[in-house]
């Protein structure tokens, strides 16, 4: 049975971002993690650990005397859920109106001109 997307505001992604990079992590492992990239305090941090907590998308175990969580969603599929999310909120699902909005309104490198080429190939070659 297929889970129910939870919503994981952009701070709690930062918490979940460190969990997927380093594994399971006690709560002061990840406030040092996080801190690399946010300017965050102690509290702070174990504040959006306890919210990851009750949402059921991290786990704590108890190991060597101390807590450490671990991440019960898997980044695809926080990722995939994010980004259909955004195109259902913005493009009614569908992919190319946004492809042309980013077109539109930020230069594409002509690196992403041929990586947005070639994945129409692949696709176009799977049908």
């Amino acid at each position: 049975m297929a889970r129910e997307p939870v919503q994981i505001t952009s701070a709690e992604s930062q918490v979940m971002e460190a969990l997927w990079r380093k594994g399971p992590c006690t709560a002061d492992e990840l406030v040092a993690e996080v801190k690399q990239v946010q300017d965050w305090g102690d509290a702070t941090v174990k504040t959006l650990i306890n919210r990851l907590l009750k949402k059921s998308v991290i786990q704590s175990e108890r190991a060597g005397g101390r807590h450490q969580y671990r991440p019960l969603v898997q980044r695809e599929d926080y990722v995939t859920s994010e980004s259909q999310g955004l195109l259902d909120r913005l493009f009614d699902g569908e992919l190319a109106p946004l492809i042309s909005h980013f077109a539109e309104h930020r230069k594409l490198s002509p690196q992403e001109v041929a990586r947005l080429k070639s994945l129409i190939d692949e696709m176009s070659d799977d049908q």
